[in-house]
C-alpha cells in the first residue's frame, strides 16, 4: 500500500507492520517506521487524489499544531491591578461635611485599602486623588512613608494626569503599627 507522511515531504510503501508500527520504504529506498496516526493512504494507480482529501490533510495537520498563546497587549500589562478613587463623591453621598471630614474619610480609605493589598500581595495600586491644592497628596505621601517596602510615584501623566499617584509593593511590604 502506498502512504505519504503527515507533515514531512515523505512518500513510500508499507512493508511491514509490527503492532502500532508501521515500517514505510520511502521513495529513496529508506526504511522508517511511523505509527498509524501519521500515514496517509494514497492511490495505488496513480489517481490524483480529491479536493476533499486535501482538505481533510490539511485540517489533520492543523490539527497537530499546538496553538500559541498570546501575550497580553502591552497596555494590559502595564495597567495598574488595583485603582483606588479617593474623590469624595465616590466614597460618600454625604453632603455638608467638613474639609476635616472629607480628608479623614478619604485618608482611612486609602490605608485600608493599602492594607488590603498588602495582605493580598497586590503589587501595584494606583490612588487617585485628584490635583485639587495637594492637601490629600501630601498627606497620603506622608502615609506612604511610613511603611517599609513601598515605593512611589507619579502615576502615568496619559492616563491621570497629575491626580494620581502609583504605588509599588514589595514583596516585603508590611502594614506599618
Amino acid at each position: 500500500m502506498s502512504v505519504c507522511v503527515l507533515d514531512q515531504d515523505l512518500e513510500g510503501r508499507v512493508v511491514g507492520v509490527s503492532g502500532l508500527e508501521y515500517t514505510v520504504e520511502t521513495t529513496t529506498g529508506f526504511l522508517m517506521k511511523f505509527s498509524r496516526k501519521e500515514l496517509i493512504s494514497m492511490p495505488e494507480q496513480g489517481i490524483p487524489v480529491s479536493n476533499y482529501e486535501v482538505a481533510q490533510i490539511k485540517h489533520q495537520k492543523q490539527e497537530k499544531k499546538p496553538r500559541k498563546q498570546l501575550a497580553p497587549p502591552k497596555k494590559e500589562r502595564d495597567a495598574p491591578q488595583m485603582e483606588v478613587d479617593l474623590h469624595i463623591h465616590q466614597l460618600t453621598g454625604a453632603r455638608g461635611l467638613s474639609n476635616y471630614d472629607m480628608l479623614q474619610i478619604q485618608l482611612d480609605t486609602a490605608e485600608r485599602q493599602l492594607h488590603f493589598a498588602i495582605a493580598k500581595k497586590i503589587q501595584k495600586v494606583v490612588f487617585i486623588h485628584g490635583v485639587g491644592a495637594g492637601v490629600l497628596k501630601e498627606e497620603l505621601t506622608y502615609l506612604f512613608k511610613r511603611y517599609e517596602g513601598i515605593r512611589f510615584y507619579d502615576a502615568d501623566y496619559k492616563k491621570y494626569g497629575m491626580g494620581a499617584t502609583e504605588v509599588y509593593l514589595s514583596q516585603g511590604a508590611q502594614i506599618a503599627l
